[in-house]
């Protein structure tokens, strides 16, 4: 499978994005640019984390606005791959291809540390590879992540098997002291109707290196390798 990472102005997630697809994975990855017009022929763009354009006005609302967002936009509804991480996953509910939004967290603060998630749907291909039992180590990094949507598209997204994540406990226990920042129904990700974009503020490149004493990330590209 052929990656896409790109890079916006204000990114900062997008080398590392690079180093686990290419030397973790083994696969081939393109960087894209922000002005780029040209998807280069990749199956599956990646949207990393970071702060584009200075996260002004609202994280990743001008990002939506780049050149490059125009063609991930219609990759993906033609049913090509996309996955948003953290400011990545900001921009895709800016551009319309997830539903919901990204609030400021309830603490008003930054929030940077390692949280446990539950894998929650059975149907998508970044999570159909994980084990629903187990209670995932990855780590945020965000100040606006919390979900939020209308109650008309919560429901859809339980009816639809569109919940990717949740924030739970160590022992996998899904509860308010779980969620970091104040989530509806403690949710750390979601997919499209399609399953074919997904986004998740949490950081998985970041727990998918040996050197990090930590290799519950490079699960779950795992899954999505297997399953894409």
């Amino acid at each position: 499978m052929k990656f896409g990472v790109v890079t916006f102005p204000g990114s900062n997630c997008d080398e590392d994005m690079v180093y686990v697809l290419e030397e973790m994975l083994g696969q081939k990855v393109e960087r894209l640019w922000h002005k780029d017009t040209d998807l280069k022929g990749v199956d599956f763009v990646v949207l990393p984390g970071g702060f584009s354009y200075g996260d002004y006005l609202r994280s990743g609302a001008i990002a939506k606005l780049s050149p490059i967002m125009g063609e991930v936009i219609k990759h993906a509804n033609k049913g090509g791959y996309v996955m948003g991480i953290c400011n990545g996953f900001q921009i895709l509910t800016e551009s319309g291809l997830l539903p919901g939004a990204l609030l400021h967290n309830d603490t008003q603060k930054f929030i940077c540390k390692n949280v446990h998630l539950k894998p929650v749907s059975d149907t998508a291909a970044i999570t159909k590879g994980l084990d629903k039992s187990k209670a995932y180590q990855i780590p945020i990094a965000h100040g606006e992540g919390r979900y939020f949507a209308d109650d008309e598209t919560i429901k859809k997204l339980q009816e639809n098997d569109q919940i990717l994540f949740t924030y739970v406990n160590e022992n996998g226990e899904e509860n308010e002291n779980s969620n970091p920042n104040g989530s509806l129904l403690n949710i750390a990700g979601i997919t499209n109707e399609g399953k074919n974009v997904f986004g998740m503020m949490p950081h998985p490149e970041r727990a998918a290196d040996n050197a990090l004493a930590n290799l519950d990330g490079k699960l779950i590209f795992e899954s999505i390798l297997k399953y894409c």
